[in-house]
């Protein structure tokens, strides 16, 4: 009765939160149409590009402009950047400051949208879809449109995933030539290249970050992943419940922080140091999305220009296992405000549709005809960009192909050699690794009740299990204790977070069962 009477009370005040706002925003054009063309205010992430986030206005750059002429629209857009993400939606569904179309890196009922689509500021989608976006209800994914749906229907238009397995293990090859050894199969033969980079003078051999984000290769190879749950004698249980398996992944990372294989101070890493560590040549050995293959060998070779980097199976475990997360079938979504006309809104969902066309498949990925490629005789013909200024501008033109499979761009990646090679480890590495999870849309009350003990991501533990782990590796608490952490976790709220999780498990519940 008690959790009935909260939830009843939240309810009422997000309906507070939310009512009277409209599509109006500041800045925003009065008249849905101008000159003929459709009018709409959008908000967005900047995707951490570089070149987006240094833009004195985003609507005035020349790519901005482009897509309006090829879509005949005016858009006011917004841009977030990404690492206040969060925060900046919070701020802006708080203020009633709602624009005609949201996007949300995530689902309809995660962090990000602020239980909006619960509250009635979108309107749902499914007949509009239906009737005027028949390719986009073809080529996206099941999952997808589960994870922007709500009690049955459809709110959020996604970009999605047909392979949810993206990430890799990446290699500096011309190092690995260097020590003599073979690609590492294993996670002993992976300790022994790492010792071998380090003799080399390499100085971070494996390359980690904070929270373990982008740095899980070895919790994969013992399929512990912090953030994943799995089933077990009937039951959904976190994967860190294995103790021999979870106490064997922290004692390699300790041997690996003891022997100088990793940062020491790799609990406080940022994305930029990584980022940083990796493009001037530090780096023997990290995790990314093989979709950076091509970026990772232009930038690495500004720094080392006898540097080769190749992606390799991720290294087994006992049970032969290996890998990272698969990811959720959604990248991104796009939530239009129910104060929206509906004429307005069919335009709209036009313009999403347009982003399946082969004019927009050829815009995102090469630019202008005749200013950034030609075609003869039915072949295109277009340089990528290989300093590091053009690479930021020209993934931030790919930014606004809102709608798509961004599994890979075929057209594009089939021209180049790195490209045909990213393809190549994506379909026959990548696509065969992936470790699979049980995940709940919308995701359980429970996790709000206890932050500390949800997932951080999809691809970051919980809060308690992550500083637990951190200490293990920096030798402040015994890696044996891990039993006790398992049982503080249940104390503090984690038998409760189970107790709902299983019972939307057997009523099948909004479950999304991932494997590879």
């Amino acid at each position: 009765m008690r959790k009935m009477v909260v939830f009843l009370l939240t309810s009422v005040l997000v309906m507070g939160i939310f009512s009277g706002c409209s599509g109006a925003t500041s800045g925003q054009k009065a008249d849905d149409k101008e000159d003929g063309k459709l009018t709409f205010s959008m908000s967005m992430t900047s995707s951490g590009n570089k070149y987006a986030e240094s833009s004195p206005n985003i609507n005035e750059e020349k790519w901005v402009k482009e897509l309006e002429e090829l879509t005949n629209t005016n858009i006011d857009l917004r841009m977030f950047p990404l690492k206040d993400f969060d925060q900046k939606m919070s701020l802006m569904f708080t203020s009633n400051d709602i624009p005609d179309v949201v996007q949300n890196v995530g689902g309809a009922t995660t962090t990000g949208m602020s239980g909006s689509v619960e509250a009635g500021v979108f309107m749902p989608l499914d007949d509009l879809l239906n009737e005027y976006a028949p390719n986009l209800m073809k080529a996206v994914p099941k999952a997808a449109w589960q994870e922007t749906s709500y009690n049955g229907k459809i709110y959020g238009i996604p970009s999605w995933l047909s392979n949810p397995s993206r990430r890799a293990t990446f290699v500096r090859a011309d190092l690995l030539e260097k020590t003599g050894l073979d690609q590492p199969k294993t996670v002993e033969e992976f300790l022994e290249v790492m010792k071998a980079f380090k003799k080399l003078g390499v100085e971070n051999p494996y390359q980690m970050r904070e929270n373990f984000k982008y740095a899980d290769t070895i919790l994969g190879a013992f399929d512990v992943l912090p953030s994943q749950f799995e089933v077990q004698n009937g039951n959904v249980v976190p994967k860190f419940f294995d103790i021999e398996n979870m106490t064997k992944a922290l004692e390699t990372y300790k041997t690996m922080y003891d022997e100088g294989l990793i940062p020491k101070d790799f609990a406080t890493l940022s994305m930029t140091d990584y980022s940083k560590s990796i493009e001037s040549g530090k780096a023997g050995m990290w995790s990314a999305n093989a979709q950076g293959l091509s970026n990772f060998r232009t930038k690495i070779k500004e720094a080392e220009p006898e540097a080769k980097i190749e992606i390799i199976p991720s290294p087994h475990g006992p049970e032969n296992r290996g890998g990272h997360l698969l990811y959720s079938s959604l990248v991104t979504s796009y939530y239009i405000n129910s104060e929206v006309p509906e004429e307005k809104a069919i335009q709209i969902i036009k313009f999403f549709e347009w982003m399946t066309t082969s004019e927009a498949e050829s815009f995102f990925s090469f630019g202008i005809e005749g200013e950034d490629y030609t075609v003869e005789n039915g072949k295109v013909h277009f340089t990528p960009p290989t300093t590091t200024k053009a690479i930021d501008e020209d993934g931030f033109r790919g930014m606004f192909w809102f709608v798509h499979d961004n599994i890979y761009n075929k057209a594009r990646e089939e021209l180049t050699e790195d490209g045909r090679d990213m393809m190549r480890y994506l379909d026959t590495i990548v696509s065969n690794e992936g470790l699979g999870t049980v995940r709940f849309v919308p995701a359980p009350e429970s996790f709000s009740k206890y932050p500390d003990l949800a997932p951080q991501a999809d691809d970051v533990g919980p809060k308690l299990i992550i500083d637990h782990m951190i200490k293990m590796i920096y030798g402040k608490e015994s890696i044996s204790d891990w039993p006790k952490v398992i049982k503080e976790y249940e104390e503090k709220g984690g038998n409760e977070i189970l107790e709902e999780m299983n019972e939307k498990y057997k009523e099948g519940n909004g479950v999304i069962e991932m494997s590879n």
